[in-house]
């Protein structure tokens, strides 16, 4: 089998017939980065899918009909997103499609979902995929400009105004990095210094050094994911930096601690709650199926929870809810994603609208944590 194509054959286990699984089932494509540099993203998304579809039909499907998920591995490119885009839609005829895991690869296959009329789920956490709002795409992930809101509300909570930033190229990076510095304009956050690294660097010295000799300099913030992060945290330790280090949700996942190592103590990011799930307090709203998803994950899986496994779960049941509201058709979802109110997922409270295809509370969806002795701890 193409290790590109990742496609859930459950009939013999579900025991149905191969006519009888063509006619009874409702196709949801998937398209995440299961290896390759975003793996860290698109593995637990692709294992929640596979999981969570198993379940949903070991227990008689949505309406009677079981869920056949179609997922396809990109490893992060925007070209074979959109290629698979195209087979999802023209070939494999699937009714909606859950991904793709990055912004980058979002916004190089809107235009294939709108014209196709068939309705998107991103799981990429750029707020250009649903800002403005377009017709067809939709997404339970806190945008980047949310997390910028929340960073530059806490510094401001610790007297620190002056910022520097070290952004990620890529999509994400440079949808952030511009959020940010619109968002601190806002704040009477002042940027001081303002530095960029590439996809393939291996090393941010020179780009912090640059900070830390700037006067001035109150806090650094790195908008990015992937090994960046890793690698500036790496660096601002090798360096000893002083000011404290803040990254985005991008690296909301045990993955990053592992690769950062050391490093990674000390750093406040923003992130979903589901990675302290048991830590939350007993009134979030989403603690219940933030605990019960974590504890399954770990179970299902032998890994650490991380948040973007959550991602996947709440585009798949808001998916099994429009399909419930409605006859199961591409039109018939998107119209009842729409109208998807007090929806609880992992991610927080959702209720979307004709113009808010995002509809998340980042009161119960985003937290501040501190990385302390290899894990997190809410920050205070």
């Amino acid at each position: 089998m193409n290790r590109n194509i990742l496609r859930l054959a459950l009939v013999a286990l579900l025991g149905f017939g191969g006519a009888a699984w063509a006619k009874d089932t409702i196709k949801i494509g998937a398209i995440v980065a299961a290896t390759g540099p975003a793996s860290f993203l698109g593995d637990p998304e692709l294992k929640t899918l596979k999981h969570y579809v198993e379940k949903i039909n070991a227990a008689g499907g949505v309406k009677g009909k079981n869920l056949e998920l179609i997922a396809y591995d990109t490893g992060a490119n925007p070209k074979k997103a959109v290629t698979f885009t195209k087979r999802l839609l023209h070939k494999d005829n699937v009714v909606a499609i859950i991904g793709p895991s990055t912004t980058g690869e979002t916004m190089a296959i809107i235009p294939l979902m709108e014209k196709a009329k068939t309705p998107l789920l991103s799981m990429g956490g750029g707020v250009p995929i649903i800002e403005p709002v377009k017709p067809y795409v939709f997404k339970i992930v806190a945008t980047d400009k949310m997390a910028c809101q929340k960073i530059m509300a806490d510094l401001k909570a610790r007297n620190l105004t002056n910022l520097a930033l070290i952004s990620g190229s890529g999509g994400f990076g440079k949808s952030m990095r511009k959020q940010c510095k619109m968002v601190a304009k806002k704040t009477g956050i002042k940027i001081v210094a303002d530095e960029t690294y590439g996809k393939k660097d291996t090393d941010m010295t020179a780009q912090l050094l640059k900070i830390k000799n700037t006067k001035g300099v109150q806090a650094i913030l790195n908008p990015g994911f992937g090994q960046g992060p890793a690698i500036v945290a790496k660096n601002y330790h090798q360096l000893k930096i002083t000011q404290p280090l803040y990254e985005s949700h991008g690296v909301a996942s045990k993955k990053f601690i592992e690769i950062a190592g050391e490093a990674a103590n000390g750093i406040r990011l923003v992130s979903p709650p589901v990675v302290v799930a048991d830590k939350l307090d007993d009134s979030n709203p989403v603690k219940k199926v933030c605990v019960a998803y974590k504890n399954e994950y770990e179970k299902f899986s032998g890994s650490k929870v991380s948040s973007f496994g959550g991602h996947a779960y709440d585009s798949l049941y808001a998916i099994v809810e429009a399909i419930k509201a409605g006859d199961g058709s591409a039109q018939s979802i998107r119209d009842n994603l729409e109208k998807l109110h007090n929806f609880v997922g992992i991610d927080g409270v959702v209720n979307m609208s004709p113009t808010d295809h995002l509809g998340l509370d980042t009161k119960s969806g985003m937290v501040l944590l501190d990385i302390k002795n290899g894990d997190w701890a809410l920050a205070k």
